[in-house]
């Protein structure tokens, strides 16, 4: 048990940074400052304006939304420029201007940390249309895809999710499943833990002050959305046979009584033979791919749920944890890094037994790559979506929504060829895209990119040699002349940095999710990135 820390978010608004100077020091300034303030544009919505309140998550949509409303609309953002809207936490500021919004445009699809949906939810005045553009805007000819995880990894990867929806509860989105561990049997301790984006680490499971009824776990229950799942590291102090119990419930809202899902107990072998767990005779062994403890609400059942071979949601299985053993084998021992702040894991230098996160950063998600608008045509399909919103709130500008939009739309419409163009320009061999963030899974399908990698290390171990030969070999074997990085993610990209530096590769910008003052607009942002793929890609140093 252990009290969870939660990212930095709530307090006044702060000032953008500003930055000067070619990438590469923009990239240095970034590491120093940037992860202490994003940036926005200041613009609070009111009761008293005439024109229509917009409400949206993040910059993007915010730009989108401006661009189809024009003069008659007033918009503002919740995540600020400069933040990752996976983990940003909204300030009281954010939610007075929920208050006073009369459209709101979310992206879903579980982008969005869990707090911006549901400040956005709770705070709506009743009939505000709320739109979430991801899912309507397959309606509008939208394409989704799958959303692409790293099955490389050389032990299992293990998280926590919820399947299903909910809905004969009468869950919404903003409901929540809580996933407590009520009792934890082993020769040593257990925790299970996610590092946030900056390093801290907050805590799911902790054995080594044991679990406490009274508060109803409290300190050792993971909290998801529905239809959604998320990483962590697993760490065992010791080796042998560990069992670990899980209790799952369904709460629809913060005032309702949680409804009971069950509970079910999970076997790990620790750096032994998984075979000779007691009780436990043919049992089968999960040793690798993607596993997730799963709480499944329309069924109200909990088991294992995995793709042993790594192939994604169209080979995951459901597995009986009653018949079932996850194996953490001798190969995940990894020692304490010097870092203070995981002590918890023993003295520096001491070995744990570690099953890794894989993914850094609180990063709950769905099985949807919900970064829609890294192909310009999705970013057409939200617009019209907008259009059609702000024709049913505001009829009497219904004119000026669908000639904006009009505009709007032949603009993107070049934009796009622009960017195909562009990137046909790239020799095919050397359209290999290398970054930090498992987000232009569109971009690549659109443009013709093949990602070869999003670099993902875990910064409460320091990177295996396993792991950099990998990103050398996958370097050296494509020949790919420069890695991406994403300016607001600049500090969480050593090892992608330090490999760069070793082979002597660009280290180029490339934008995600969130816009800063060099790149303020949707159309700034996909031409910038267009431009910097053929820069650093179409010809050798």
């Amino acid at each position: 048990m252990r009290t969870q820390m939660s990212p930095v978010g709530a307090g006044a608004p702060r000032a953008c940074p500003r930055r000067a100077g070619p990438w590469r020091l923009v990239l240095v300034f970034t590491l120093l400052v940037g992860v202490l303030a994003g940036c926005r544009t200041e613009v609070a919505l009111t009761a008293h304006d005439q024109r229509v309140q917009i409400i949206t998550t993040t910059g993007i949509l915010r730009d989108l939304a401006t661009r189809v409303g024009g003069d008659r609309v007033r918009v503002s953002s919740l995540v600020p420029d400069g933040a990752d809207p996976h983990s940003y936490e909204p300030s009281l500021r954010d939610v007075r201007n929920v208050v006073y919004a009369d459209v709101a445009f979310s992206n879903y699809l579980l982008l969005e940390e869990q707090a911006v949906i549901k400040a956005l939810d709770a705070n709506l005045r009743a009939g505000v249309p709320n739109i979430s553009l991801a899912e309507g805007a397959v309606k509008y000819a939208a394409e989704i895809i799958p959303l692409v995880e790293d099955a490389s990894l050389d032990t299992i990867w293990l998280g926590m999710r919820v399947r299903g929806t909910g809905a004969a509860h009468g869950a919404t989105r903003s409901s929540d499943v809580l996933l407590a561990a009520t009792a934890a049997h082993g020769p040593g301790d257990l925790v299970a833990y996610l590092t946030e984006s900056f390093g801290n680490p907050s805590f799911y499971v902790d054995s080594t002050d044991g679990f406490d009824p009274a508060n109803g776990y409290r300190d050792d229950t993971a909290r998801l959305p529905p239809d959604a799942h998320t990483h962590m590291s697993w760490a065992f102090t010791k080796p042998g046979i560990y069992r670990l119990t899980i209790r799952a419930q369904l709460a629809l809202t913060p005032q309702a009584s949680p409804v009971p899902l069950g509970e079910q107990t999970f076997t790990f072998a620790v750096g032994v033979d998984p075979y000779s767990a007691p009780r436990m005779s043919g049992a089968t062994v999960l040793n690798s791919g993607h596993a997730d403890l799963t709480a499944d609400i329309d069924e109200g059942r909990l088991y294992l749920f995995a793709d042993p071979a790594g192939g994604g949601e169209a080979d995951q299985q459901v597995y009986d944890p009653a018949r079932t053993v996850i194996e953490v084998p001798s190969k995940a021992l990894r020692e304490v890094p010097g870092d203070r702040r995981f002590r918890f894991l023993g003295r520096p230098g001491a070995r744990v037994y570690q099953l890794p996160q894989a993914v850094l950063g609180k990063h709950v998600h769905g099985e949807i790559d919900p970064h829609l608008w890294q192909n310009v045509r999705n970013a057409v399909a939200y617009v019209e979506l907008i259009r059609d919103t702000l024709v049913g709130v505001d009829p009497s500008g219904a004119a000026t929504y669908r000639a904006n939009a009009a505009a709007y739309v032949a603009e993107l419409e070049r934009l796009d060829r622009y960017v195909r163009d562009l990137v046909a320009r790239i020799p095919p061999s050397r359209r290999h895209l290398v970054t930090t963030h498992d987000a232009f899974g569109y971009l690549g399908q659109a443009y013709g990119i093949q990602i070869s990698g999003f670099v993902t290390p875990n910064p409460a171990t320091e990177p295996s040699l396993a792991d950099r030969r990998r990103l050398t070999e996958t370097i050296r074997n494509l020949d790919i002349p420069a890695v991406f990085l994403e300016p607001n993610l600049a500090a969480r990209s050593a090892t992608l940095s330090e490999v760069a530096r070793e082979e002597r590769l660009r280290v180029c910008p490339i934008y995600g999710d969130t816009f800063d003052e060099h790149v303020t607009t949707y159309v700034d942002m996909m031409r910038f990135n267009a431009e910097s793929l053929h820069d650093c890609l179409a010809t050798p140093q």
